[in-house]
């Protein structure tokens, strides 16, 4: 994808991040100070219970007028507000971007999650993925268009194997959103348990396209295998054509089954709707976005 391209891309996004967003304010939150609920107390103006005075509390916080009337000392708690942490997670395998469509949406995804973040003060780290290679993005990339050449350039041993997240210094208590077509062979229980250890909570949102779900293959045809760039002639009969749409069908209903297992939110996105349409009927009802107040 050209500069001008991703800058589009970036527009749309933008678009629609002042209609939708993360669902950062529906979390309780540990970690750095910011303006979101936590789990625990802190000094804001929020407030939300009393407790006995101890030792080495903070005498600011001790309620005089309690200690007028009752002779006790008590402590004021204020609810603790602290900062969202979210790992941004791309999927960078070939068949991400080998269609126009399919690449502008997935730029339009990242986009959108990245200044989801930014508007909400979080915390975001950018990783990206290609089969067993990784590698962190600066935030710098995202600013001047630059993040898709280095997921691109990524060089995998074996780019048709499944991305390994194994490696990622993935934080504690964060959102993680996969962003991938999930187009990869094996068992999604590893993939997911990883995603959700240390408190993670998980958004995956998987850009598709209507060729891939439904294809109207016919006849003789010559495929090209996305990551290794092999060809493969075949003849697809309609049995053929069958077991592909079950396989697929079967796919994505393990996909559902591990997601709702873990409990996370999964969105499977057209390439071939409206960005904002396709979102507010797969993603809000998924959990995956909110409408902004």
């Amino acid at each position: 994808m050209d500069l001008e391209t991703l800058k589009s891309c970036h527009g749309r996004a933008m678009s629609v991040a002042g209609r939708l967003r993360l669902p950062l304010r529906s979390r309780v939150w540990r970690g750095q100070a910011g303006e979101f609920t936590g789990g625990g107390t802190g000094s804001s103006m929020d407030f939300q219970d009393h407790r006995a005075y101890s030792p080495g509390d903070d005498p600011r916080h001790i309620n005089w007028q309690a200690y007028a009337r009752t002779g006790n000392y008590t402590m004021k708690l204020f609810r603790e507000e602290v900062r969202p942490v979210v790992d941004l997670i791309l999927d960078a395998s070939e068949s991400m971007f080998f269609d126009p469509a399919k690449a502008a949406r997935t730029a339009e995804i990242f986009y959108l999650i990245a200044e989801s973040c930014n508007a909400a003060g979080a915390s975001l780290s950018l990783h990206v993925v290609r089969g067993d290679v990784s590698i962190t993005l600066d935030r710098g990339s995202l600013l001047t268009h630059h993040w898709m050449n280095v997921a691109r350039a990524l060089p995998p041993s074996d780019a048709a194997i499944k991305p390994d997240l194994t490696r990622l210094p993935l934080r504690a208590n964060a959102i993680r959103v996969f962003l991938s077509d999930l187009l990869f062979p094996g068992d999604p229980e590893p993939i997911m348990h990883l995603l959700g250890q240390r408190q993670g909570s998980i958004v995956i949102f998987s850009p598709f396209l209507e060729s891939e779900a439904d294809p109207g293959w016919s006849g003789n045809y010559e495929f090209i295998d996305a990551e290794r760039k092999s060809r493969h002639p075949h003849r697809i009969e309609p049995a053929t054509l069958r077991r592909y749409l079950d396989a697929y069908t079967n796919h994505f209903s393990l996909w559902k089954q591990h997601t709702r297992r873990h409990q996370a939110a999964f969105a499977r996105i057209s390439a071939h709707e409206d960005l904002a349409t396709a979102l507010f009927r797969e993603a809000v009802p998924a959990g995956a976005l909110e409408p902004s107040r």
